[in-house]
């Protein structure tokens, strides 16, 4: 196994925007690629060890950027500005995360047939309404992710199977709002599924994530249960 890592530029509009990506190079031919989409402090070392995790099974992963070249939060305030106004456009956020989308396509380590989107917290949003546009990806997977529909894709047709993994005890994210998302996705007819973790609460896969009184709690046991739930999800979509 020999892991490559790079970063590469790619545009949204006349945004410079910057992706990390990882693949096996003793890895022959092409290989299925899977988008990860960051929370919302911006692409960091969390989502680039994802992509190496990724490469290691055998894929091209690919931390895609919704912020801008080395544009980084430093304090939940600080995320709160940067995301809030993809939450307030989410056609913009849309528009986003399809150009990394794009340019992952074109990458030459790629099989552009075999693409699916991970994302957490922010990012689990952001590949949700990836699927929610159309677009060509066998299927998106959002860790802890919000989930509440756009109001601009209705009667869009979901192509992507949709993996949800949520902590139940989840303070941003309501047991009605769960029912709201499974009710969506049964209306549009899509392949979902939701896994729901007792006793957890957001960013559970977050090992650095210790804040109860904001709802945000590393679990150790939903982290691995649910990136094995990913692993399996991934090897059934690419088969």
């Amino acid at each position: 196994m020999a892991i490559v890592t790079n970063t590469v530029n790619y545009l949204d509009g006349e945004l410079v925007l910057e992706g990390y990506f990882a693949f096996d190079d003793a890895q022959a031919g092409r290989r299925p690629a899977v988008l990860i989409s960051h929370a919302w402090g911006g692409r960091d070392g969390f989502v680039a060890d994802k992509a190496e995790k990724l490469a290691g099974l055998g894929y091209l992963g690919f931390a895609l950027d919704m912020y801008g070249n080395g544009v980084l939060g430093a304090s939940p305030e600080e995320n709160g500005r940067l995301m809030q106004p993809f939450i307030d456009d989410r056609a913009m956020l849309q528009r986003r995360i399809k150009a990394a989308l794009a340019t992952v396509r074109l990458m030459p380590w790629v099989d552009d047939s075999k693409i699916a989107a991970i994302g957490f917290c922010f990012g689990g949003l952001c590949v949700l309404d990836l699927a929610r546009t159309g677009a060509e990806i066998k299927g998106v997977v959002s860790f802890h992710g919000l989930l509440g529909a756009p109001g601009n894709l209705e009667g869009q047709q979901i192509k992507a199977k949709v993996l949800a993994l949520h902590g139940h005890d989840d303070p941003m994210v309501r047991v009605e709002q769960v029912v709201a998302f499974e009710q969506e996705m049964t209306r549009a007819g899509v392949d979902w599924q939701v896994h729901a973790y007792g006793h957890t609460m957001h960013a559970f896969t977050n090992p650095v994530a210790d804040n109860p009184d904001f709802g945000t709690v590393y679990q150790a046991d939903a982290d691995r249960r649910s990136w094995v739930a990913m692993q399996n999800f991934l090897a059934e979509i690419f088969a």
